[in-house]
């Protein structure tokens, strides 16, 4: 179950994570490639302005040229006031004309200009570019396709980007390198594609490992759970068993009188106190849990409320021949619930008589420490073992089971004790050494 949690924790997280990714990279490209569009179509345009202004032309040179893709339509634009841009027919077949230019295209840009007649048939060629007559006649071809204002289309690995207009003599067209321009947008769809993928690898690691770490307590309280529940069903039922046992004995008994069947009948009421003890610890740790944050504290005399419970306990202390020695700091105030802090006292100095041997010790002391109050209940006896210190103050645990029932006791007293140390912000902790002591140390204020 706790598998298919973290598995579904895991695909949440990756699906969220990777559409945030995607819009991120997304808005990036989308700007990124406007601006690249905005850039090429501006310089598309002053390459276009200056071929078709008088003593734009170039000489003939060679230029480095990049690489690109194709590129959008437009619309066919005419131009009938482009009269002073006419280029000569040559002779027989088309020829190419090179004269000299003023200024050359802005930044330098890798471009040439082509005029052809109404019938697309190549007149003049301007470029500073040596190159055969098949490559000017294959770019005269894709503008022929596409008559546009603004297209692209790529030829021997370059991408270009040209304009078409048309005059009264034919067709003027500019064309402009853009490979490099274009390559940008190519580069940051693979740096996007790296970025992502890595990303999505580290998230996913990062992921599962607070995916474990998160369900962790979860499972961890559903495990107690399940075995608090295992726990209080095997308490009741023995207590059950042995009041239907007596019910049957004195169904069975039916003519003789009440006190005849007295011990029956006492068996069945030491049972039902029992359940009524249990019952009731399992209802106080309940309301505590859900009453945390509604609990009055007000301030009271921690060391008087202390002193109290070690009155009503000296007859039992005396009773079983154990030495209590006592150590109480007075006047020490503390803000909280006084009755819950005494039954905290009374549940750790009734653990400490249940575990003290006959004449065994038990110590008391409550004492300012730094900026706490520190309560001690330690006594002698047979010690906690280590494994069992961590798992001390969960419900219904007991170190030795049957000395826990041969002393009555369910497993939830420490657990009563956590919880209301806990609720008045304090910290409770167990140190023993097996065999010699066992220390309770309360720690509040």
């Amino acid at each position: 179950m706790f598998k298919k949690l973290r598995n579904r924790f895991l695909l949440m997280n990756m699906v969220i994570i990777s559409i945030i990714m995607l819009v991120a990279f997304t808005a990036i490209y989308t700007i990124t490639y406007q601006d690249v569009r905005r850039d090429i179509g501006i310089e598309l345009q002053q390459v276009s302005e200056f071929y078709r202004k008088p003593g734009g032309n170039l000489d003939k040179g060679g230029m480095g040229m990049g690489s690109g893709m194709s590129g959008e339509m437009g619309g066919i634009v005419t131009d009938k006031e482009e009269t002073g841009q006419s280029m000569q027919q040559m002779p027989g077949d088309r020829a190419r004309r090179s004269s000299r230019g003023q200024n050359p295209p802005p930044e330098l840009s890798v471009s040439f200009a082509l005029q052809t007649d109404r019938d697309w048939n190549l007149l003049s060629v301007n470029s500073r570019f040596d190159m055969d007559e098949e490559f000017y006649e294959l770019a005269k071809e894709k503008a022929d396709l596409h008559p546009v204002l603004n297209g692209q289309f790529t030829l021997d690995g370059k991408q270009w980007a040209y304009t078409v207009q048309q005059s009264k003599d034919g067709y003027s067209i500019v064309y402009l390198d853009v490979s490099a321009q274009l390559k940008i947008l190519t580069n940051l769809i693979y740096t996007f594609s790296a970025v992502a993928l890595i990303m999505l690898v580290v998230i996913y690691l990062t992921s599962r490992y607070f995916a474990n770490r998160s369900i962790a307590p979860v499972k961890e309280a559903f495990d107690k759970q399940k075995r608090f529940i295992a726990d209080a069903s095997h308490e009741l039922k023995t207590p059950l068993a042995v009041i239907n046992t007596n019910a049957d004995v004195l169904l069975a008994n039916s003519e003789d009188t009440i006190e005849e069947q007295a011990k029956w009948l006492h068996h069945i009421k030491s049972e039902t106190e029992r359940m009524k003890t249990l019952t009731n610890d399992l209802l106080y740790l309940t309301q505590m849990d859900d009453a945390r944050e509604q609990m009055i504290h007000v301030p009271f005399n921690l060391s008087e409320a202390v002193e109290s419970i070690i009155l009503t306990m000296e007859a039992v202390i005396f009773e079983k021949e154990i030495d209590l020695a006592y150590e109480i700091e007075p006047g020490q105030m503390l803000t909280g619930n006084s009755e819950q802090i005494k039954q905290v006292v009374m549940i750790l100095l009734d653990n400490a008589i249940k575990y003290t041997h006959s004449k065994g010790t038990i110590e008391l002391s409550l004492k300012k420490q730094h900026n706490h109050l520190l309560l001690k209940v330690s006594n002698t006896g047979e010690g906690i073992a280590p494994e069992h210190l961590g798992k001390i103050f969960d419900r219904f645990y007991r170190a030795d089971t049957s000395r826990s029932r041969k002393h009555g006791g369910y497993g939830l007293g420490l657990a009563i004790a956590k919880s209301i140390v806990e609720q008045h912000k304090g910290k409770i902790y167990v140190k023993s050494v097996p065999g010699e002591t066992t220390s309770f140390y309360v720690q509040l204020g």
